[in-house]
Formats: C-alpha cells, structure tokens, sequence
C-alpha cells in the first residue's frame, strides 16, 4: 500500500519549483492530485499529464489563491471533480525584497496578499468539507526566513512568520476534529527564485550552511509526505525547518 493510496490533495502553486515535486511525490505515493499555476499553463498542463501518467487523477487549474472568493470557487471546483480534500498544501508565494528605508507599499502589500492571505483563503475553505470528513493534513509552506528573518526582506519574512502563527492556531482550533496543520521551512532551495542569485551571494549563503550545499525540491517533497501521511499522525501544529541546519 502506497503512504496516500486515494487520497485527494490540493496544491497552490504547483506548476514548478517545490510544489511541482510535491505533486509528483504524492502522485508516486497513489494520491490524486490537483494543483493551481496563475500564468505558466504550458508547463501546468505538461506536469498535469506526467501525473496522470502515474495511473492517478490529476486536474491543473488556473487559481489566484490571493483572491477570496477565487479560493472558494477553487475548493468547490475540486470537490465538484474530486469528491473530497484530504490534504491542502499552500505553497503559493512570490518576494519582492528591498530594504525597509526603500520598500514601497506596493512592494509589501503584494507579498502579504500573496504569502499569507492565500493562506488563510484556501484553509478557510476547505476546513468544512474536512471538518465533515473528520479528517485533513494541512501543510503550510513558510522558511527559515520566517522563522530567523533576513536583511531586506521584512516583507516576506513578515509573511512566513504570520504564517507560523496561524498554523499553530488552527492546529489548536482544529485538533478536535482529527485535523493536522503544520509548517515546512525550506532554507536555500534550488529553485527558480534562487536561481536569481548571483554567484556571490550564492557562496555566502552556502558557507552559512553547515551541509554546504543547497537542498532540492525533492528533498522538501519527502518531508510533505510525511506529514500528508498517517506516519505523521500525532504531529500536528509543528514546524519542520529543511534547511541543512541553517537555523536550529
């Protein structure tokens, strides 16, 4: 039997980067998939068919997770093709770094809208379909970012650590009804947003590393397994930094 044999999980964001490896993880793991992308259709609709190729269902949608009410037609959309949502990954988030003395309003309401509003949109909507079922994983991406904070991203660090705060609440609020949330904290992950680094600050950051080298996308996705799974049944409410011990 396969960790998420028939389980339906829904993912924001996952058309690339680490949302890409957790669809294809869960995908190898028997679960049925659907995941959102906002503009980068041709590669939604390859990594839809890749998944279907694992003998799963799998659906691409195109989603703002941002918008509230785009979220509750998202949830009802999957409901309506899936049946049901074990397992809602948030992944959705974009940075817009600049330091505090120059970072535009702009500049940090759309990181906030995007990294934590998302958050509370999707898991507002899919509490009481799991809430019925009286079952659901919950698995909210923050990083260690938001767990240490970073020069010139106030923006984004503010985000993921509100995002920690809320998963620990609705852990709290949701314990009752056999619903799981917690929090993975990737560190330097190769992925296109790291790929904007220059090489410069590519080797700072890799001497703060004690494993010396980045992590990968798959290497997130093992641990969104896990806490998808029955493996991770009395962990609820925890963050899980992967990040090769940058921040302990």
């Amino acid at each position: 039997m396969k960790l998420l044999q028939d389980k339906v999980a829904l993912i924001t964001g996952g058309s690339r980067g680490i949302g890409r490896a957790i669809a294809l993880k869960y995908a190898e793991e028997g679960a049925n998939v659907c995941f959102t992308y906002l503009s980068s259709e041709q590669k939604a609709k390859e990594l839809e068919q890749e998944l279907q190729a694992k003998g799963v269902q799998a659906k691409a949608v195109q989603s703002d997770a941002s918008s509230f009410t785009g979220a509750e037609a998202l949830v009802a959309e999957v409901l309506e093709s899936f049946g049901k949502v074990d397992i809602l990954i948030n992944n959705a988030g974009i940075t817009r770094d600049n330091l505090l003395l120059r970072i535009t309003e702009d500049q940090w309401n759309e990181v906030i809208q995007t990294n934590l509003n998302s958050v509370f949109n999707l898991t507002k909507m899919i509490i009481k379909p799991m809430m019925r079922q009286r079952a659901g994983s919950i698995i909210n991406m923050s990083s260690v970012v938001g767990v240490n904070g970073n020069a010139g991203q106030a923006n984004y660090a503010a985000s993921k650590a509100g995002i920690i705060g809320f998963s620990k609440s609705i852990a709290q609020e949701l314990g009752s009804r056999n619903i799981r949330c917690n929090v993975i904290a990737p560190g330097f992950i190769e992925t296109d947003m790291t790929e904007k680094l220059g090489e410069e600050a590519r080797q700072k950051y890799l001497e703060i590393i004690p494993l010396k080298r980045m992590g990968t996308p798959d290497e997130v996705a093992q641990v969104a397994v896990f806490l998808a799974s029955d493996l991770s049944s009395y962990v609820s409410g925890q963050v899980i930094n992967v990040c090769g011990a940058m921040s302990c």
